[in-house]
């Protein structure tokens, strides 16, 4: 059955004005746009009165984790998705660092048809650049792009050795797929938690240093000005990465970057003093200069897009300190209303900057063909109240991960509905519909 979503608003992209709109869906697609003054036929159509809340293409995060398979103690693709859909978003790339890790055809395989099978929203699974994610050898690039891997990853470790990573990129360039990185340099970073920073000197710990991220993003930069690939940084943290990319992009290198939400509006000196370990993420919380320095590079393009790096965690692994637990927060129920209240409501960002970087722009730099409300595209539409308050409950999760720092924090802007391909997946009222 088609269906109208009546009395919606639609931000304009050069005003920032907002207007309501009618929008027609059939097949999947945005078939039809009509102005708030006409008055669409409704016979024969179920419909949504949006009741003037905000209509914003599905958002794009191009890094998750959904744990399984092996650790579906954490998250599984079920919970996982129907989070993400809550959170507003459509469509997700998981992480390989899965056990077994993605790095054989079967294991694409398994997570493409569990996702068909239990999921709620669209999964695009990167695979493993090196067999096990230990760096020693690479997997068969070939097999898995046929397989349905959409890019080259290692993340949750670095790849540390040169030659590795130039013939990766050599051979996903040929293939024309990207290298995501995950830029760190063990030898800078054993046995550390935080950064180098006021945390850490106040209680008399080991650092990591923001050079443990940016020696690997300028070593790549250079790698990926030789191959010709795609690379993309993963979870850009520190104010010399930010420059080691822009310089990179302004000599013509294909280098693209992502930000998380929790680097755009924490600091390493807003950890607490308890040592609550769900301040712990890796990337770590930075110093308020690379903080700056992270929202800078978002705002002039340097970096290209949000994502949440979701990544949860048990309490009980929680639970074991600063020290000993494991780096990851919680991402996708919190990520528009924290970003939407930290910038929009404050007047840096414009509401439709914010919804760029989460939707459009992924899109563009994975070549996708989502994150619009043209009228032919795919209907992967979320409704938000801008305007309602209400305070992080992680009990309210649907994830399995109730690891967040920011519990109780009051945030605006709210997704009320969740569309996937023409489909209702998730509303406030009613919850996951399947």
């Amino acid at each position: 059955m088609a269906t109208w979503i009546l009395n919606a608003s639609v931000v304009h992209p050069e005003t920032g004005a907002r207007e309501q709109q009618h929008f027609h869906i059939a097949d999947g697609k945005i078939s039809r746009r009509l102005s708030a003054a006409e008055r669409p036929d409704t016979s024969g159509c179920e419909v949504i009165d949006a009741g003037g809340k905000l209509i914003s293409p599905g958002f794009i995060d191009m890094h998750v984790h959904l744990r399984e398979p092996g650790f579906e103690y954490k998250e599984t693709i079920r919970s996982g998705t129907e989070s993400a859909a809550k959170g507003g978003f459509t469509t997700i790339a998981p992480m390989p660092n899965t056990r077994p890790v993605t790095d054989a055809p079967d294991t694409v395989k398994f997570v493409l048809d569990k996702a068909a099978a239990e999921g709620v929203v669209r999964v695009l699974p990167y695979a493993a650049i090196t067999k096990n994610e230990l760096g020693r050898e690479l997997t068969d690039f070939k097999a898995l792009k046929e397989a349905g891997a959409i890019g080259f990853t290692d993340d949750g470790v670095g790849v540390q050795n040169a030659q590795m990573m130039k013939n990766a990129m050599a051979l996903a360039a040929s293939l024309g797929l990207p290298v995501i990185a995950h830029c760190e340099d063990d030898s800078l970073v054993e046995g550390a938690a935080v950064t180098e920073g006021a945390f850490a000197k106040r209680h008399g710990l080991k650092g990591i240093p923001n050079e443990s991220e940016a020696i690997h993003v300028g070593r790549d930069i250079l790698l990926a000005e030789t191959t010709g690939v795609h690379y993309h940084v993963c979870h850009v943290s520190t104010e010399q990465s930010v420059r080691l990319i822009r310089l990179g992009k302004s000599v013509g290198v294909k280098v693209t970057a992502e930000v998380c939400p929790h680097h755009l509006v924490l600091s390493d000196e807003d950890i607490p003093d308890s040592m609550d370990a769900n301040w712990k993420m890796n990337p770590p919380l930075r110093t308020p200069g690379d903080v700056e320095a992270c929202i800078r590079g978002l705002e002039d393009g340097t970096i290209d897009m949000i994502v949440t790096d979701h990544a949860p965690h048990s309490a009980e692994e929680k639970a074991r300190g600063l020290a000993k637990a494991p780096f990851g927060i919680h991402g996708f129920e919190t990520a528009f209303p924290l970003l939407y209240t930290k910038f929009v409501r404050t007047g840096r960002w414009t509401l439709d900057f914010l919804l760029r970087r989460m939707t459009a722009d992924p899109a563009r730099v994975f070549g996708l063909p989502y994150g619009k409300l043209d009228v032919g595209a795919p209907a992967d539409l979320t409704l938000i109240d801008l305007e309602k308050e209400q305070e992080v409950n992680p009990d309210s999760f649907l994830s399995q991960g109730r690891n967040t720092p920011f519990a109780g924090w009051k945030l605006y802007g709210w997704p009320v509905l969740t569309m996937v391909d023409g489909k209702v997946v998730w509303t406030e009222e009613n919850g996951i519909n399947r």
